[in-house]
């Protein structure tokens, strides 16, 4: 179940970071992906918030094209982004120097007003720029506020995400990141 679990979270972040959908992830998907998120937010990519998240989605592809595009082709097909996530970041641990930095840049995007949470109305601008369906994103959110006080802690946020990308266990909160699997 665990295997089946992760591998099928790994076809769904293949397609979350494939942002122009052509089968491959290619630098210009992430930072897509970040122009995406930022103008969902309204931040400019210079701002500060806008320069760190930029920065890390800039870090993220680094990582990926040195670790991951096994034939050096300057794109990661679906078969190097599963093995190279399961031995680098599933297996090898990697998550903290390579996805933490861009994951506490969104959640520091989604905490506008730097109380150290994030509510429903910023999610949905994260996952919207992901590609979540609307539907998904309410689920989602109440998943992973696992207090029920209504807001998610930006430490919360990015644990979700190193649980969504690296954990097996069929119980991780970080599974519903994204909504239902």
């Amino acid at each position: 179940m665990g295997i089946e679990l992760l591998k099928h979270k790994l076809e769904r972040a293949f397609a979350h970071l494939d942002v122009n959908g052509n089968g491959k992830i290619e630098r210009d998907d992430l930072l897509g992906l970040g122009a995406r998120i930022l103008v969902g937010f309204g931040e400019s990519p210079t701002s500060p918030a806008g320069s760190r998240l930029v920065q890390g989605f800039e870090s993220i592809w680094q990582a990926l094209s040195a670790e991951i595009d096994a034939d050096g082709d300057g794109a990661i097909s679906p078969e190097e982004f599963r093995a190279g996530m399961t031995s680098a970041f599933v297996e090898g641990d990697r998550f903290d120097a390579v996805f933490r930095p861009a994951a506490e840049a969104v959640a520091a995007l989604c905490d506008a007003d730097g109380d150290g949470v994030v509510g429903p109305a910023e999610f949905r601008v994260m996952l919207t720029a992901f590609g979540t369906p609307h539907d998904d994103v309410d689920v989602a959110f109440d998943r992973l506020d696992r207090d029920h006080d209504g807001s998610i802690s930006t430490g919360e946020l990015v644990e979700a995400v190193r649980q969504y990308y690296t954990s097996a266990d069929p119980n991780a909160a970080g599974n519903w990141l994204f909504g239902p699997l």
